[in-house]
């Protein structure tokens, strides 16, 4: 994995200033009194006190800002930091408007957690496996690939602007491929051998597809709603009840001052000389083309690979006699490869193999096309698949853009460069001034020409809300910090991005606080309707269930369906669920199902259907359940590794992980049953 322990430095650094004072003065003390004494202290003590005060230092820092270990590597917070950053621009990709509470969850730490350190343990098994990925294969992936498909040429070869403007190297993309390939062949090995019997399959299918004979009724909570009317004295209590703190409390907020620093922010500071601009142009020339692509014809005498001198000989013959026919009828070329050619792709469209770029032919053959004038006919080309005659028909592309047209790509490129070159030092001017001068943040936007930005109404947990860089949590958390806050002192510099920098302070605060009973009182009386009138649906579908259990002769019960997996129709998944997971010894059952704000469904289970699975289905559902067997035995194979790599978490991991596991139990015992 390539992860080197960070340089600490000497932990003397750190001691106070005076120390070299008082350090001297000992000696002396000591050398006046007696040389014996000082050797003793020289010899013994100071030695034994730096190599101990530097192990001890490099060990507690190094501890401190591991979360993990994987055997003896560690893993760094900084490292799982990014890796959490990146997996929440991933899941903003995907769905924009997810709630994003949800990325400072537990839980979603410790995913994040876990597919870093599956990364190390499969690196340490594919290590000590001894395992790696051939060029061909690295080749393979990004050529098929779909999700490389922007990164490739249309000639298939790599787009290196388009990788440069991702701030990665040719080779780092090739050897991120490669270790991809790499630890995929840890877990593949088991996975892909997967396989269930025929009589597991069949019994996995019958409990898939298995029907139930159900009648079931729905008690909506607007059927209820009618005489609802609560009292004054009943919307107080129901504005005093615990449960209903969550939705009444007006949430933590703050108006905020901050300044970004960022690559955009220093290309506005740098300029380019229209000079570089046009060495620039001149030097990325092939950049600003579209690749050249030629369209030919070609008449192709085929050549077994095994065929004889004499044969291969006949052969030549045959097409230099056709080489001699073309030019002397340039025009008939195309019925000249209907009648001879080999190719039959393409001897049915007299020969034309439509427009192609470079390296998309046999070498000889691609060599000696980009060499033709348009409606020249080449000489014999010999490739492994016989012998051609060639003749070029069209070119298009290959022509580079003007300049003028270019000039503002250029440019920005150009302040791209040099803002990522200013950035480092711009970032240690920001870091430090952002903490040496806590109490503005004026002082380092003068210096480094930034724009201090206010935003009102910021909240510590934003929600929906979109707060830009202020939803960052890191730089919520610091911002909201009781130092910070009560002070108005600026955050330190946070990491929102890939090189991006914020530091933000509180102007005014408003903590979180119960809203009055007077702005909520509309909202009160409709949830109070609304909680009745659930309440209501569910005594009388208890009353119904009590009373149609004795009698089922007086049940007024709708018409029987059938429900299965195979055939959702418009009952709610909750009934279905409910409906298939009575055992079948306990058939006929009764069962009220609670459906939320719906309300609640009263069901009557009357018997299991044997359901009718084909052959065909079967047959289809045996590969399925095949690769559902080999990702679960892939799954026990990667915990057996983590146990022989002996994962530990530590710090921030290990409370994460706590938290994580402490939530999900929590989630179970809140759950009804």
């Amino acid at each position: 994995m390539g992860i080197q322990k960070a340089n600490l430095g000497s932990p003397l650094c750190c001691l106070r200033p005076d120390w070299r004072d008082r350090s001297y003065d000992m000696f002396d003390f000591v050398r006046n009194n007696t040389r014996i004494l000082q050797l003793l202290l020289l010899v013994l003590i100071l030695p034994s006190f730096v190599v101990f005060g530097i192990q001890g230092y490099s060990q507690f820092s190094d501890q401190a800002d591991t979360v993990a270990k994987v055997g003896s590597q560690k893993v760094p917070q900084a490292e799982w930091d990014n890796a959490h950053r990146n997996a929440v621009e991933r899941a903003r990709a995907e769905q924009p408007d997810v709630d994003a509470r949800l990325f400072d969850t537990p839980q979603f730490k410790q995913r994040s957690l876990e597919a870093l350190v599956r990364q190390y343990v499969l690196a340490a098994a594919a290590n000590d496996q001894h395992l790696t990925a051939a060029d061909a294969r690295v080749q393979r992936l990004f050529s098929t690939d779909p999700q490389f498909a922007n990164l490739r040429n249309p000639d298939g070869t790599l787009n290196k602007a388009m990788l440069e403007a991702r701030g990665m190297t040719a080779n780092q993309f090739v050897g991120l491929l490669r270790q991809e390939l790499t630890l995929s062949q840890v877990l593949s090995g088991v996975q892909n051998t997967g396989q269930t019997s025929r009589v597991s399959n069949r019994h996995a299918v019958e409990a898939l597809f298995q029907v139930r004979e159900v009648q079931w009724m729905k008690f909506e909570p607007k059927a209820y709603v009618a005489g609802l009317n609560p009292t004054a004295d009943q919307l107080k209590t129901f504005y005093n009840d615990p449960a209903n703190v969550g939705w009444l409390m007006a949430p933590e907020k703050a108006d905020v001052q901050y300044v970004v620093l960022d690559l955009d922010s220093l290309k506005s500071q740098v300029s380019v000389s229209e000079d570089d601009l046009r060495r620039a142009y001149q030097e990325n020339a092939s950049r600003f083309s579209t690749p050249e692509e030629r369209r030919a014809s070609h008449i192709l005498i085929s050549v077994d690979p095994k065929a004889t001198a004499d044969q291969k000989k006949a052969a030549r013959t045959k097409a230099e006699g056709l080489l001699a026919q073309a030019r002397k009828n340039p025009a008939g070329f195309g019925e000249l490869a209907r009648a001879n050619s080999s190719d039959e792709g393409s001897a049915t469209n007299g020969g034309d193999l439509d427009f192609f770029g470079r390296g998309a032919m046999v070498k000889p053959f691609d060599e000696a096309v980009f060499k033709l004038k348009t409606g020249e006919i080449s000489d014999l080309v010999e490739s492994e698949f016989g012998f051609h005659i060639i003749k070029l028909t069209a070119v298009r592309g290959g022509q580079a853009k003007p300049f003028e047209e270019v000039r503002a790509q250029l440019e920005d490129d150009a302040r791209k460069q040099l803002a990522q070159r200013l950035y480092a030092e711009a970032a240690e001017k920001f870091t430090n001034a952002v903490y040496e001068q806590s109490d503005s943040l004026k002082p380092v936007a003068d210096e480094l020409k930034l724009s201090v930005q206010s935003m009102s109404d910021v909240l510590r947990v934003p929600g929906a809300k979109d707060q830009g860089v202020l939803s960052n949590p890191r730089l919520l958390e610091a911002l909201f910090d009781p130092a910070n806050r009560e002070k108005g002192r600026n955050t330190e510099a946070v990491e929102v991005g890939p090189s991006k920098l914020v530091s933000a302070r509180i102007v005014k605060y408003s903590p979180a606080a119960r809203l009055p009973y007077e702005a909520v009182e509309a909202q009160l009386r409709e949830r109070w309707v609304a909680a009745e009138a659930r309440k209501a649906a569910r005594a009388d579908a208890d009353r119904k269930l009590a009373a149609w259990s004795k009698a089922p002769d007086q049940a007024q019960m709708p018409a029987s369906v059938q429900i299965s997996r195979r055939t959702v129709f418009n009952q709610p998944p909750a009934v279905m669920d409910a409906a298939l997971r009575v055992p079948e010894s306990q058939l006929p059952a009764w069962k009220v199902v609670d459906l939320g704000a719906d309300g609640v469904a009263l069901l009557k289970v009357i018997k299991a259907v044997p359901p009718q699975v084909s052959p065909q289905e079967l047959q289809e559902t045996e590969a399925q359940f095949g690769n559902y067997w080999g990702r679960a035995e892939a799954d026990a194979y990667y915990r057996a590794l983590k146990r022989q790599y002996k994962v530990e978490y530590l710090n921030e991991g290990k409370k994460v992980m706590d938290g994580s596991n402490k939530s999900a139990e929590q989630q179970k015992t809140d759950t009804p049953s």
